[in-house]
């Protein structure tokens, strides 16, 4: 089941790793047409960096790159909002799965240019939730 925040789009994958969940989005991701274009793992670098114990949480960096192109065409500095951001952590019941929500981060851009392009955005990544499992 999804569940849905002010800013982002998530569900609870239980019965899977987090490397499990990881290649089941990459994958979901790909059929859509989105690329992992970097790739943060939170965890090891809060230990390396300030010797923190964090649950294992990482995030993916996706791009839709015929999407991203059309978007950078309407709004030159869009790119202070991309890539679209996918978070895999480990909690209680499973691995949460949480993509941003594209419709809310470009509320902050006013120009109607974007609106069919986010939209569709919008779309594919739900899809992407949806079909992980």
């Amino acid at each position: 089941m999804m569940n849905e925040t002010k800013y982002g789009y998530e569900k609870i994958l239980d019965e899977v790793s987090l490397e499990d969940a990881r290649a089941r989005v990459v994958e979901a991701l790909a059929a859509e047409g989105f690329g992992v274009l970097t790739e943060i793992d939170v965890k090891a670098t809060l230990k390396k960096k300030l010797d923190v114990d964090f649950r294992p949480y990482v995030i993916l960096g996706a791009c839709n790159p015929k999407l991203a192109h059309r978007t950078l065409e309407a709004e030159p500095q869009i790119g202070l909002l991309l890539p679209c951001n996918v978070v895999l952590q480990e909690s209680r019941d499973g691995v949460v799965l949480s993509i941003a929500k594209p419709k809310a981060l470009f509320a902050l851009v006013e120009n109607s240019a974007l609106d069919s392009v986010v939209g569709e955005v919008d779309e594919r990544l739900r899809r992407v939730l949806e079909s992980v499992s």
